[in-house]
């Protein structure tokens, strides 16, 4: 939260964190095809494919979706976001491809995540870039 810059509306944030999350998405499949295509385990490739898009998403999100709180440092922010991260995405993703991949395939499954824990990550991002969850 930038001195002398307005804030931006939820609305506006809702939409930054999507169009990021889309991008987001994009490399987390194309990094989980990539792992599989290297004939590594769904479970381990969905991890190393989470690795990477938490990356991406850290920087677009702190630096553009949200208004950074000062009083939080970057570590500090960077370590609530993989955490929160690890707990929502790769906990929800995996276990969606844990639970449903015998029955409907391993992509479905991954996409049934990635769209699950979409909402969850919204007002997780917020409170660890911007220390708040719904004000």
């Amino acid at each position: 939260m930038s001195a002398g810059q307005p804030q931006r509306s939820t609305g506006n944030k809702i939409v930054r964190f999507a169009l990021v999350g889309l991008v987001n998405s994009g490399i987390d499949l194309a990094a989980f095809f990539l792992l599989l295509k290297l004939a590594i385990p769904a479970l381990a490739a969905n991890i190393g494919a989470w690795f990477v898009a938490v990356l991406f998403s850290f920087a677009a999100n702190g630096f553009w979706s949200f208004e950074r709180d000062p009083g939080i440092r970057l570590r500090q922010s960077f370590l609530r976001f993989v955490s929160l991260g690890a707990l929502i995405s790769l906990g929800v993703s995996s276990l969606s491809i844990a639970a449903l991949a015998g029955a409907i395939g391993v992509w479905p499954a991954k996409i049934i995540g990635v769209v699950v824990a979409a909402v969850l990550n919204f007002l997780a991002a917020r409170w660890s870039i911007e220390g708040r969850l719904l004000r």
